[in-house]
Order: C-alpha cells, then sequence, then structure tokens
C-alpha cells in the first residue's frame, strides 16, 4: 500500500528563514517532492521590486549627479536590491528628498501606508557636499521571478522616468536534504528538510504553503480532466446498459453510481431496485431516515443521468 508522509514539523523559524522536516515519504519521494518544492519556491512566489524611477533633473542612465559620489547606473544597481513588502495589488510610488552632505538610506524615503521596506539600511547614493541634493521617486509594482524590462509591456512612459529590471521574488535561498529513516520494518523510507530564507516580506511558512498550494492546483486540473471523467464514463456505460433493453424494475440500486451511504440509506427504507425509486415524489424522499440533503442531491443527479424523472 502506497504511504503517504506521516509528519511535517517547524524545526526552525525566524523572520525570514524557516527549516521544515517531512516524514514518512515513501521511498524517492524525498527528492520529488524536494525538488517540485524548490522548482516552485524559486520561480513562482509572488514578490514585489522597483520597476522603475526618476531623479529631478535627470534624463537618462548615462547621467552624473552634482555632489554625488555615485552616477545613475550605480544608484541604479542599488534600487534593485530594495526590497520592498506591497498591501494591495495597485504599484506605488516612493520619494525620498534629501539635502546636505550625508549617506543616503532605504530609510530617507517617505513614508507610505501600502509599503514596509524590509532593508532600511540599504544604501541608494553619498551626497558629499552640503550643497548637493536627490530628489528621487520610484515605483514599486507586484510580480514573480526576475523581469527584464524587454519583457514587460511598459506604457510609453514619461521623459526622465529609467525603467529597470526587476527581481520580484521574495525567496532569497532554498536548500533541501533527503534522509532515509524507519518506517515499520522498512529502513529506506525519505525525511525531506527543507530550509527557506526570504527577504522578510513573506515569512518561511508562508512561501512553503504557498508553493506547496501551486504545486496542488496543477495536479488537480490534471486529477479532474482523467479521475472525473472516468467516473461520467461509468454513468454513460449505465445507462447504455438501460438502453440495451433493462427495465427499471430490473436495475438494483447497488448498481446505480451512488455513495454506500446513500445505497444504504434507500436498502433500509425498502428501496431496492430503480423501479422502486421512481415511485417516490421528491418531497417524500427527504423525509426518509438517513437520506440527507446531499444523498438526495446525489439521487436526483443519478436519475437525471438515466434521463428519468421523479414523480
Amino acid at each position: 500500500m502506497f504511504h503517504l508522509p506521516s509528519s511535517i514539523k517547524i524545526i526552525e523559524q525566524q523572520k525570514n528563514y524557516g527549516k521544515f522536516e517531512i516524514e514518512g515519504l515513501y521511498p524517492g519521494y524525498g527528492t520529488t517532492i524536494g525538488n517540485a518544492l524548490r522548482r516552485v519556491l524559486l520561480s513562482s512566489i509572488e514578490g514585489a521590486a522597483v520597476t522603475s524611477f526618476k531623479i529631478k533633473d535627470v534624463h537618462h542612465e548615462f547621467s552624473t549627479i552634482p555632489y554625488i559620489q555615485e552616477n545613475v547606473l550605480d544608484i541604479t544597481l542599488n534600487l534593485k536590491q530594495l526590497r520592498v513588502k506591497l498591501y494591495g495589488d495597485e504599484p506605488q510610488r516612493l520619494n525620498l528628498k534629501v539635502q546636505g552632505e550625508k549617506t543616503v538610506t532605504a530609510k530617507d524615503f517617505e513614508a507610505n501606508p501600502m509599503t514596509e521596506i524590509m532593508n532600511s539600511e540599504l544604501v541608494i547614493a553619498n551626497i558629499t557636499d552640503k550643497k548637493g541634493k536627490l530628489d528621487l521617486e520610484i515605483t514599486v509594482e507586484r510580480g514573480l521571478g526576475y523581469s527584464q524590462v524587454e519583457e514587460r509591456e511598459e506604457s510609453k512612459i514619461s521623459i526622465g522616468t529609467i525603467a529597470i529590471d526587476a527581481i520580484f521574488s521574495p525567496i532569497q535561498k532554498v536548500n533541501f536534504q533527503v534522509e532515509d529513516m524507519r518506517v515499520g520494518e522498512k529502513t529506506n523510507y525519505n525525511r525531506l528538510i527543507i530550509t527557506i530564507e526570504t527577504d522578510g516580506s513573506i515569512s518561511a511558512e508562508q512561501a512553503l504553503g504557498q508553493a506547496a498550494a501551486i504545486l496542488k492546483d496543477h495536479f488537480k486540473l490534471i486529477e479532474e480532466k482523467f479521475i472525473f471523467s472516468e467516473d461520467k464514463k461509468i454513468s454513460k456505460t449505465e445507462k447504455n446498459v438501460l438502453e440495451g433493453g433493462k427495465k427499471p424494475k430490473d436495475i438494483l440500486i447497488e448498481g446505480l453510481d451512488l455513495s454506500a451511504r446513500t445505497k444504504k440509506a434507500l436498502l433500509n427504507n425498502g428501496i431496492k431496485t430503480l423501479a422502486g425509486l421512481l415511485r417516490y415524489r421528491e418531497e417524500t424522499l427527504s423525509e426518509l431516515e438517513g437520506l440527507g440533503e446531499k444523498s438526495l442531491e446525489e439521487v436526483k443527479k443519478v436519475i437525471k443521468d438515466l434521463e428519468y424523472t421523479l414523480k
């Protein structure tokens, strides 16, 4: 019999780090699940990043700025490292206005209730003279993975706005290892240990849950396509039997496409054949002992599939 995992444990958890252990995996499934989760974590967890910026009196990315140590390309590289948590789906603008000699960091951005800067100590630029000033506006958006400017369908941007490549993923590092463990008499079952580091905008626990949900949704589509379609084939086969000459009095309740609980309720109430079932009105059926609303809906569906109706 196929053995599902026996437990999942949180071994260690901090704001931007988590270590998790999944035990009792069927032999080989440690690597299978570990690889799948790692790929999804690194590619498909949504995050936020700077997608464009503009500096007052600067018109292109190759400019230099008076009394500022970094040129615009240097500032671009620094902004790519800015990690932001975005509340809501709409893009947000953050402003920074600094004057005088100082080291400008991410904490100098004006507060915005829809955003939270995770690495506020990040250096943006260094102003080297009291005459120097930096007037900067950035745009933060949601996205997945790594996005180059050329890949984004940018609308016409205003003069002076510089679009940049964006690193949306909040996941910084994912590692996993697989160990053998004992389950009953078997010693080759797997224990999967996963470690996740994030930028702090999402917890490792949330990220792991989202990755599992993404995989589940993909597999569910396949399941519904082939498992549920097989159930429909059973109903059609049953219908063909009826069309082949079987009469309702010859179709036993046990042979209908009903759950075991519904069949038992019908049999306990003396209904043994389809013909016996068709003698009932819907309101009378609902009064039978053990036949709840869900079972009644199940019965109505089967009867409809067989192209019959209740009285």
